[in-house]
């Protein structure tokens, strides 16, 4: 007898949100198929029954997340704001969780690597002069860039709105890191920062006299 579709789809996801839960917290070299199946509440067969082994898991699970992301891209038309066309791309995917687990500590070089190829960010540069020497290494160096933001901001819980890391990104990718004085004396997302310490400084001296 065949299974139900809806009991099929069910045991699978349950199987993908342990097994990226596992993967958040430690390199897939120490997952075992028992302890999957334990902590979904399944036996060894079942998982059998959809998996040969874990990288066949794995293998699925980015599979989903570049369908999820190319079909997040033919649904729009991207813009001249790379980044942002980019993060979109990204953050409206359906496998954001699992993203968050194959971009976490213990995630693939190959993964990132893949979805480098996947988003064709240089397609996104308007007027981008692609057969220039320098083009490789400046695309290379603008992709690796954003991926690396996103996937500390998803590491953070997302602590800065969408709207303020596109402003951050542009603001970094235009001035540099000068204007936001690295050793902590401004904080970006509090302007009046600097003004609260000057004052408390003054009120000391002021006290001492």
């Amino acid at each position: 007898m065949n299974k139900q579709p809806e009991i099929t789809d069910k045991t699978r996801q349950t199987f993908i949100n342990v097994f990226c839960d596992l993967y958040s917290q430690k390199p897939i070299e120490k997952i075992t198929i028992q302890e999957i199946a334990n902590q979904s509440g399944y036996n060894r067969s079942t998982f059998y029954q959809y998996y040969t082994d874990i990288y066949e898991l794995l293998d699925s699970v980015e599979e989903r997340v570049f369908k999820s992301i190319n079909e997040e891209m033919a649904s729009r038309e991207f813009s001249t704001h790379t980044f942002q066309d980019a993060l979109q791309c990204l953050e409206n995917a359906e496998e954001i969780s699992v993203l968050k687990a194959l971009l976490g500590d213990y995630g693939t070089v190959h993964f990132v690597e893949r979805l480098k190829r996947e988003i064709p960010f240089e397609r996104l540069i308007v007027d981008f002069p692609t057969n220039d020497a320098l083009a490789p290494y400046i695309i290379e160096f603008y992709i690796s860039t954003l991926i690396s933001m996103f996937r500390l901001w998803i590491r953070n819980g997302k602590d800065l709105s969408s709207e303020e890391l596109v402003k951050l990104v542009d603001s970094l990718f235009s001035n540099g890191i000068t204007p936001y004085h690295i050793f902590g004396t401004v904080n970006p997302r509090r302007p009046d920062s600097n003004k609260k310490e000057e004052d408390e400084e003054k009120e000391n001296e002021n006290e001492g006299l």
